[in-house]
């Protein structure tokens, strides 16, 4: 026992000093005092300090960015509508907008009860049949009960069978739209669908939308072994994915999800993401990044969780050309599953700037 708290208040000292960890002279990344003449400086890499990291978005959207703005200032839900409207139905982009949108309105509730996302009221009354609105209110319920109960609890439950009553009318208000069944695939984790009815559902989305990441992902979340499948069906679902992925599709990136929903709290075998297992997970999401389209929504995401196992398995340089490609957002996992994305990725970061230069590296060195 007294080893693992060890390990545990070590983890912490880490990550406390992450940031200021520094240059390795002849044995070990050192610390040193910030602003010292050998600190390493994440900024010489044109990296974004802590507080301009933007949380809300894995990758840019300034379409969305500028419309979340608008609406936020005006309570104007009409600008949102628009964008919906000419964002096409098959693609992960309306999946993520509609994300956006539904969260954005969720957060603003819990800032303001009774008032926050006073939008999105006004636009269910003002426009019934609206499609854009009929998504972003279903998947704003979902990310209601996930966001303000326990799972398993009462008004988790009573949330989410709302939910699944609005992604039913969502999904009539859009024949063919993938998005209503991706937001459902929440809906049946928390309620605890049998794999039956599972199957039922992801056999609508993949109908609709056979390659889409995003689905994926959801789905995945629901064959873990902490939800209602086991480490063995998630790799299984996730490196099926991944084989019938066709070339330049994100979904060769699958199975190294499918590690990281299932990667020990607590890490004390030394080489854990140098095993075969984790590396050759990162292979196949680091294949799937490079031949992705550099506008793939989903790209970012990917991204991320590669920076995050490449850290971790002390392959610095590799880490440093992903990191000048996302940093500046930080929407994503693993960043987001922290109280504070934005310090967390920071940490990771400025770890990376610090095992790179401590291994030769510099800023005038660094392949972009």
């Amino acid at each position: 026992m007294e080893i693992l708290w060890f390990l545990i208040a070590l983890g912490l000292l880490f990550g406390v000093l992450g940031p200021y960890v520094l240059r390795r002279r002849g044995g070990g990344i050192r610390q040193v005092a910030p602003g010292a003449p050998d600190a390493a400086d994440p900024e010489a890499y044109g990296f974004l300090r802590q507080e301009q990291q933007d949380v809300r978005l894995p990758g840019p959207d300034r379409d969305l960015l500028d419309v979340l703005d608008v609406v936020q200032a005006t309570q104007d839900w009409r600008a949102a509508s628009q964008l919906l409207k000419g964002t096409a139905k098959e693609g992960e982009l309306r999946w993520q907008r509609v994300q956006a949108f539904a969260g954005a309105a969720s957060l603003e509730l819990a800032e303001r009860p009774g008032v926050g996302g006073a939008w999105l009221r006004s636009w269910r009354a003002d426009a019934p049949k609206d499609p854009g609105c009929a998504q972003v209110y279903a998947e704003f319920l979902v990310q209601q009960a996930w966001r303000s109960s326990s799972a398993g609890a009462d008004d988790f439950r009573i949330i989410l069978e709302e939910a699944r009553a609005a992604c039913g009318q969502a999904a009539l208000a859009a024949p063919g739209d993938p998005v209503p069944y991706i937001s459902e695939l929440a809906v049946a984790r928390g309620l605890g669908d049998t794999h039956e009815q599972f199957d039922l559902l992801w056999a609508k989305v993949i109908d609709r939308a056979p390659q889409h990441m995003g689905a994926h992902l959801a789905a995945l979340h629901y064959w873990c072994e902490k939800w209602h499948g086991s480490r063995e069906e998630a790799d299984h679902f996730a490196t099926t994915a991944a084989a019938r992925a066709p070339q330049g599709s994100l979904l060769a990136a699958l199975p190294l999800f499918a590690v990281f929903e299932h990667q020990p709290d607590l890490v004390i075998v030394q080489d854990y993401y140098r095993t075969a297992v984790v590396s050759k997970a990162m292979e196949g999401a680091m294949y799937a990044a490079h031949s992705a389209r550099e506008d793939d929504p989903m790209l970012a995401h990917v991204r991320h969780l590669l920076v995050h196992f490449l850290i971790r398995a002390e392959r610095w340089e590799e880490a440093m050309r992903l990191l000048v490609r996302v940093d500046g957002y930080v929407g994503a996992l693993p960043w987001t599953l922290s109280g504070d994305p934005a310090l967390e990725y920071t940490v990771y970061r400025n770890l990376a700037v610090a095992g790179y230069e401590s291994n030769g590296g510099s800023p005038a060195t660094l392949a972009r």
